[in-house]
Order: structure tokens, then sequence, then C-alpha cells
């Protein structure tokens, strides 16, 4: 398999979110493959303890880690990210906009609460695009941008609107930034949408301190990223332990079928349609076995 140029040695990746999780999985592994890194995240403490861990897994140690503690949903703060990694480095070959947190609320409750949550999980986004593309353009490099989505933001279970509704947003400006970023003149940037399955994070937590049997590590996260990045593919779709790419796909398409059936909203979660759903879900088991 060939190995998308932005990943190569020698090259710089900024990653927000970067202090836990996925983020910081992620940048651990692009410190292994020779990249520069710039980590960046809310609490300065939590990031030099990652920055530390990601210097000892860069062949240039220290000197090729940056930590720049940063707000994402402050434009300023991303603007001084992007001022930092270039004064340090000279460029950048990979933007991994990752930072996000959780809970928001209902559709009629907890509004501060969702005013934080879209300003860190969709204009997070939307802040390190706007910074960080025109740069990116200007280089004439091969770079890729990756946004961190959630299955969330496709299938919408009930529970967390305000999540899904960030999340809903970021597959949207992913999807426009694929299309805009391959349609500019002399651009050589890729996009990706990064869609985890039930991870085992700082955020999904909840108090237990053994990641559950159907988890995955942020390091499995990883490497679907690595994969589907050297495949090219925009989306980058992660099973987990518990549920698999077949069972992803039965309900990503009962919940598109929603509109083009005309169906309730959310129908996989009304009471009159739950048998229905699970004989549609069936489906997808009968495939993976060859029936």
């Amino acid at each position: 398999m060939s190995i998308h140029p932005a990943l190569t040695a020698g090259r710089v990746a900024v990653v927000t979110g970067a202090a836990s999780g996925i983020g910081r999985a992620a940048a651990r592994r692009f410190a292994a493959m020779g990249l520069k890194v710039c980590l960046a995240d809310l609490s300065a403490e939590a990031l030099e303890g990652a920055a530390a861990e990601v210097a000892a897994a860069a062949p240039g140690g220290r000197a090729a880690v940056l930590a720049v503690p940063t707000d994402v949903s402050r434009l300023e703060d991303v603007q001084a990210l992007r001022d930092a990694a270039y004064a340090a480095f000279g460029e950048v070959a990979v933007l991994m906009n990752n930072a996000g947190t959780a809970p928001g609320g209902g559709p009629w409750e907890h509004i501060d609460r969702w005013r934080h949550l879209l300003g860190v999980n969709l204009w997070g986004v939307i802040n390190g695009v706007q910074t960080f593309a025109p740069a990116m353009l200007e280089q004439c490099t091969s770079c890729a941008i990756v946004n961190t989505g959630s299955k969330q933001g496709i299938t919408c279970p009930p529970g967390d609107a305000a999540y899904n509704v960030s999340k809903a947003g970021v597959k949207a400006f992913t999807e426009a930034l694929a299309h805009s970023l391959r349609n500019a003149e002399g651009a050589r940037i890729t996009a990706h949408l990064l869609i985890p399955g039930f991870t085992f994070t700082a955020m999904t937590r909840r108090g237990r301190s053994e990641k559950p049997a159907g988890a995955w590590t942020p390091d499995q996260v990883v490497d679907m990223l690595m994969a589907g990045m050297n495949q090219g593919d925009f989306y980058i779709l992660c099973p987990d332990n518990e549920v698999s790419r077949a069972i992803d796909n039965r309900r990503i398409l009962w919940a598109a079928q929603d509109i083009t059936q005309n169906r309730p909203a959310l129908s996989r979660w009304h009471p009159d349609y739950q048998a229905a759903f699970g004989r549609f879900l069936d489906d997808a088991d009968d495939a993976a076995s060859g029936l």
C-alpha cells in the first residue's frame, strides 16, 4: 500500500484535542512515523504530559514536538496555534481537527452547554480549516485535513441532541471541504472524515477504570485512520468490538430511508418500527454469513 505523502518523515502534523484519547494516540503515531508534531489542547498541564509521551516516540525527541495550549472555540487561539506551528516548523502537512466535548443537552434544555459544545465540536473544526487551509494551499505541497466526526452525527440517536447536531455539522462541513479542495486550482490537499465507533477515552469513560470489552482503544482508531488515509478514503468509518461494518451500513441506510420512505423521525427508536428495523438489521447478519 502506498503511503499518503503528508505522512512522510520530516513533515509536520497539527493535532487538536491532543492531550488525551484519539488525539493523543494520533500525535504519538505521527511522531513515531518521523513527523514533527504540534499538539493543541485546553489544559496546559495535560498537554505537557502528552507532549512528553509523544517526544519519547519521536526520533527527533522533544525538538520535534511543540505544545500550544489552545481553546479551539476561539478563532484568535487557533490563529495563534497556526502562527506557532509555522514559526517552529515552517509548514503543516496534516491538520487533525479532533478536539471535542460532551455532554450537551436535549432540544429545550442546557442552552449554555449547547453553546459551549457547538463552540468546541463544530466551530473548533471550522476555525481550524478557516485558519490553516489557506496557508496549506499556499505551500503547494501534498497535505491532508482530518476532521473527527461521529456516527451520532449520521444516525442521530436520542439522548444528546446538541452532540448530534455538532457532529452532523462536522460531517456536512467536511464534505463541503472535500468538494472545494478537489475543485481548487493547484490544490494538493485531501480531506478525510474520521468516524470512530465506541472508543474508550476520557469522554466515554463514565467512571470506569477498565476498557469495556465492546470498545476499541484509541490506537485501534488511529490504525484505521492511517489505513484510510493511505487508501484515499474520505469516510473512515470505524467498527468496534460490538458493531461490525455491516451493521453500521444497515443503521446508516435505515436512517437515510426515514426520509425517502417518509417514516417518522428517528424511526429506529419508534415502537411502531422496532420489529421492521430488527428484520432490516438481520439482513446484515445474513450478508455477513453468506446467506
